[in-house]
């Protein structure tokens, strides 16, 4: 016996119905507007590529997390991957870029809004199948390009309606420069960063245990490491291990430039240096933020700045810098008012009896090419009552009603289903009128 379950999708994974996919489509519109008006460019690339594009680009941890896809035919048998869904945008894009280089402008600045998969595991605002929204500028290393990555995306979050935002930055060079003041060995480094980028997530004495027993570092040294990002003043000591890094100079001055660039356009309570913003995937070099809001868990949207990805896919080094929405996390927090008053048709046409049929079918076409979306009856029972339930459940500002009596008097009866008026219009007039009355804003 078939159960409700076998009709679920995989778990990680949704249908839409009607009017969320609707406020999904706004949603991106609103996104690809504002990018357009920075001048990002749109790019496509396939939702799969090769595993050997993909791994070794994300960590140990994101690495785990690709949707492998096992060879086919004849090699089917090995248990072997050749393929992988794409884990995000980023490196397809790099991968492009070393493949038309030449045949693109410098900079480079594209944005592209498609779904990415990840094995993890589900939970709220966590999918395996997500849509990203992303922009990246290739082929600048001027700081100019992280502040206008950083105002796209404010824009777009402004643009959205999302409620008290906020951009918490930092510089991967002021981690390292804090590893380097630690006495941290290089090779130890990156482990590290992946380790202490979980303590948004885990308890700073798991950091401190994983950073001991997994990543090779001293007790005291991790400890202190934690103790210095998880501080009130975390801002200040940070600031102050740094002094004696050049490595971590170099890195807070990234972070300083980017908040002068960008504090004409950016209230300073929505941006700001955090100095445990770690972000663990391996691509990064120099600035990195993410952007968290009130009611979701973790980030609605981060980036930063990946110099050397390009080179490492084989093609003609380039800079590069960009960042990502995470709409499945912004959707929940804003309000859309269109979806609360959803409707699949604005005119709704009755068909009161086969021989009204043909000629319902023929207004409504003309009402459709005035611009007008509408529906025409399509149930077996011709009874009036069922027939208006059916274009109030249609969500039809206005319903066309046209039996033998208009039709003998060559015109319809055209009821506004919000207040239940009715007039009297000649059938040939009855398309202008409704795209006229619908044009207008409903009360």
């Amino acid at each position: 016996m078939a159960t409700m379950k076998q009709f679920e999708p995989a778990s990680g994974t949704r249908d839409f119905l009607a009017a969320e996919l609707e406020q999904r489509e706004r949603a991106f519109a609103t996104i690809r507007t504002v990018f357009g008006r920075y001048g990002f460019q749109p790019l496509q690339t396939p939702a799969f590529e090769r595993l050997d594009v993909l791994t070794g680009k994300y960590g140990d941890e994101g690495d785990k997390l690709i949707f492998k896809i096992l060879r086919r035919g004849e090699h089917e048998a090995t248990g072997e991957a050749d393929l992988a869904l794409r884990y995000d945008l980023t490196v397809p894009l790099a991968r492009a870029a070393a493949a038309y280089g030449s045949q693109l402008p410098s900079p480079y600045k594209r944005y592209a809004i498609a779904p990415v998969w990840r094995a993890d595991r589900p939970g709220k605002g966590r999918f395996r199948e997500f849509v990203q929204c992303d922009l990246d500028i290739v082929g600048s290393s001027s700081p100019l390009s992280d502040a206008e990555v950083v105002l796209a995306l404010h824009d777009a979050l402004e643009a959205l309606g999302v409620p008290e935002f906020r951009f918490l930055i930092n510089s991967r060079q002021a981690l390292f420069g804090l590893l380097e003041a630690y006495g941290v060995p290089e090779e130890l480094g990156s482990g590290a960063l992946i380790t202490l980028d979980k303590l948004d997530k885990l308890s700073p004495d798991t950091v401190v245990s994983e950073l001991v027993t997994s990543r090779g570092l001293s007790e005291k040294v991790a400890q202190g490491l934690v103790d210095d990002l998880t501080a009130e003043d975390s801002v200040e000591r940070v600031r102050g291990e740094l002094k004696a890094s050049e490595t971590g100079q170099s890195g807070l001055a990234e972070v300083d430039r980017l908040l002068e660039l960008t504090k004409d356009s950016i209230a300073p309570e929505r941006i700001g240096f955090t100095p445990n913003l770690v972000r663990g995937l391996d691509y990064y070099t120099g600035i990195i933020f993410e952007v968290v809001a009130p009611g979701m868990p973790g980030s609605i949207a981060s980036g930063g700045r990946y110099d050397g990805l390009i080179g490492r896919l084989g093609g003609k080094d380039s800079p590069a810098c960009g960042g990502s929405l995470g709409i499945e996390r912004i959707l929940p927090l804003i309000r859309d008012e269109e979806a609360d008053r959803y409707a699949q048709i604005d005119v709704a046409v009755t068909v009161m009896g086969d021989e009204q049929a043909a000629d319902s079918f023929r207004l409504a076409a003309e009402i459709r090419r005035a611009g007008v979306r509408t529906g025409v009856y399509l149930g077996s029972s011709g009874k009036f009552a069922r027939q208006m339930k059916w274009a109030s459940d249609q969500g039809a500002r206005f319903c066309v009603i046209y039996g033998a009596a208009e039709r003998e008097a060559g015109s319809v009866t055209l009821r506004d289903m919000d207040s239940g008026e009715q007039v009297q219009i000649p059938f040939d007039q009855a398309a202008a009128e409704l795209s006229r009355r619908c044009a207008a804003p409903s009360s």
